[in-house]
């Protein structure tokens, strides 16, 4: 089977969640499927020895000025058209005789129009229903898409498949305390901290996680910082001028993007993960923690309840004072933080890239047939 793979996301610079679902994801996908013919489409080249260079491997660079998806890929599906094309973290180009499977990542924008800019909540819409109903076969991060898709763009049960996402193997508890400490002094982290990862837009409830860490200190007078780490987006200015508001702003660090290289060391050195987005189609920070041994506390909505299990603590992400209880307790009671840690760590082991890349490879040849 021939299998072109739009992997144009794969291979941006500062990776975010779908982008990082996108790279790992095909990379494991060529080396469960070797015996197929992978075809990767990119807009500009990938770094050498970014995808395995196997001979049934062809790495595609058609570089295109603008509307690359609709005119360059379309024209590329038009003249030598695989047998099936997969799209894992973009929209389908407009002609595609293929068929096709996409994965659809959420629909939060339908719960949260507010924490979207109108022209990104248009194309976010628009995008994604297209990719829905035009597809052979939908892929969801999990249960919670395929509910949204089934509820809100009446799309069959039965052409969506959930395939939860995983985490890399580098994301595990860093037990070298110089590795640790190194991490801490790029970013300027000197004491105990509570960890926030994502970037910085209203979606990701930090104004609220900002409230219940001041909650926190106000009536418990912990003493730990509020690291947060992601780039900057839309609003994110709201989130400093909180912090300056609330008198905290000596007690937030902002450290900006984090490569994925240092995350390991950030999450092990911290005492949880602060999660309490409003909406995540996954949530693989929360995965990440886990693997790391780094107790979480995530929200109880959306997918968050089915990656984190019983491995976390789950609180309702606008309820600031059962968030900064959450954040309390884990600051100071030490034999509940192990606990988690363990939980978390047993939990992360059930989430595999290969699993996910073979549960994908099966829906392609579902599209196929």
């Amino acid at each position: 089977m021939r299998i072109g793979i739009d992997s144009s996301r794969a291979t941006v610079g500062e990776r975010t969640g779908t982008e990082n679902y996108s790279l790992r994801l095909v990379r494991e996908l060529i080396d469960v499927g070797n015996g197929n013919e992978f075809v990767l489409y990119f807009r500009e080249p990938p770094t050498p020895g970014t995808f395995p260079d196997y001979p049934s491997v062809t790495q595609q660079v058609i570089s295109f000025p603008r509307l690359w998806t609709h005119v360059r890929l379309s024209w590329e599906m038009l003249t030598s058209s695989p047998d099936v094309l997969f799209v894992p973290a973009h929209v389908l180009p407009i002609l595609h005789p293929a068929r096709t499977v996409v994965t659809i990542h959420d629909l939060g924008y339908l719960y949260h129009r507010y924490a979207h800019r109108t022209v990104d909540w248009c194309y976010l819409h628009l995008s994604t229903l297209y990719n829905a109903r035009m597809a052979t076969k939908v892929i969801a991060d999990s249960n919670a898409t395929k509910r949204d898709l089934i509820e809100k763009y009446d799309i069959a049960a039965e052409k969506i498949t959930t395939v939860y996402l995983a985490h890399d193997d580098t994301f595990r508890p860093i037990e070298e305390k110089a590795v640790i400490d190194a991490a801490l002094r790029r970013y300027h982290i000197e004491d105990d901290y509570f960890f926030c990862l994502g970037t910085m837009q209203p979606r990701k409830n930090l104004m609220g996680t900002v409230a219940a860490y001041a909650t926190m200190k106000r009536l418990h007078g912990v003493r730990h910082k509020l690291v947060i780490a992601g780039k900057h987006g839309w609003l994110s200015e709201s989130i400093f001028k909180k912090a300056r508001s609330l008198d905290i702003e000596d007690d937030v660090v902002f450290t900006g993007y984090v490569p994925d290289e240092d995350l390991p060391a950030l999450l092990t050195g911290a005492t949880a993960l602060v999660f309490i987005s409003l909406y995540e189609g996954f949530g693989l920070p929360a995965l990440e923690a886990m693997a790391c041994g780094t107790p979480v506390i995530a929200s109880n909505v959306s997918s968050l309840p089915e990656v984190v299990g019983d491995a976390g603590l789950l609180v309702d992400p606008q309820d600031v004072i059962a968030v900064s209880s959450a954040m309390t307790r884990l600051a100071t009671d030490s034999s509940f933080r192990n606990e988690l840690s363990g939980r978390g760590i047993e939990r992360a082991h059930l989430f595999s890239w290969r699993q996910s890349a073979a549960a994908t490879l099966d829906v392609i040849r579902q599209a196929a047939n």
